[in-house]
Formats: structure tokens, sequence, C-alpha cells
């Protein structure tokens, strides 16, 4: 899996999660758990990830959307 998307703004993270689902491209959220820890204040980004086979069609459909992307190739 491969890093799509990291934000502090949950919005972002359920929009993209519900334009990914409807392309049919799984995703899964990584430390959602983490803003219990920290309070709920949102210092701690979510990340979203993508199996990499998924990840040119899933930055489309966000970059299609108006979603910023940070250029993460690693």
């Amino acid at each position: 899996m491969k890093e799509l998307l990291r934000t502090n703004d949950p919005t972002v993270i359920a929009f993209a999660k519900a334009l990914l689902s409807g392309e049919g491209i799984d995703c899964f959220e990584l430390d959602v758990h983490m803003s219990v820890l920290e309070g709920s204040i949102g210092i701690m980004p979510r990340r979203l990830m993508v199996i990499n086979r998924d990840m040119f069609r899933a930055r489309a459909v966000l970059a299609d959307n108006q979603i910023e992307l940070p250029d993460l190739e690693r």
C-alpha cells in the first residue's frame, strides 16, 4: 500500500473515501484513533492508503475533484 493523502481535515478524508469508493478503489485510513489520544484537536494528520496498482487512478479521481495531493513519490 502507498500513501495517497495526508490531512488534518476529516471532511477531506471522508470526501476522498466516498469518491474512491464510487470508483471501486479500495482504500484504508490510518491514524484514525490518534485523534482520540490527542484530544481531537487536529494535530496528527490522518493518512489514506491505496493499493499500489490503484495509485494512478486514485490520484486522477481526487485531482479531478480538486483535492490537492502531495508529491509522495516513494
